[in-house]
């Protein structure tokens, strides 16, 4: 993902969000643990870093165990909210935004089987 400044988005993604940093480079850093990484590297040095996630389809979707803590414990950081919660049948969701305007969806699901619902969850972490 094209960033406009490398280390504000570093900041964000792995001091607030909580995506440890699994390798760095000096213009591109790999964060997450398994599965799918979010790459970020600088945007062209000579062309202007213009588009969010509107214009060039670019989003990023997070499960979170609660919700409403997680809103408000990003809030008190400073982060954007797009979109405050939507109750889905499937569980609730909301959106907020990155430092260059990408919208990341932050979504917690409802599961059938209440035993895999986790409960008293305070905070946000990727799951």
């Amino acid at each position: 993902m094209a960033v406009n400044d490398l280390e504000k988005s570093i900041q964000f993604y792995n001091e607030i969000i909580g995506l440890p940093i699994k390798s760095q480079r000096r213009t591109w850093v790999d964060l997450g643990t398994s599965g799918a990484l979010l790459s970020l590297h600088p945007a062209s040095l000579t062309a202007q870093h213009i588009g969010s996630s509107i214009e060039n389809g670019i989003s990023i979707g997070f499960l979170v165990g609660d919700l409403e803590s997680s809103l408000q414990e990003l809030k008190a950081q400073g982060v954007t909210v797009h979109r405050d919660i939507v109750e889905r049948d499937a569980g609730k969701n909301a959106v907020i935004l990155d430092p260059d305007q990408y919208m990341i969806s932050l979504f917690e699901p409802i599961y059938e089987d209440r035993v895999q619902q986790t409960s008293g969850y305070q905070g946000f972490t990727p799951a």
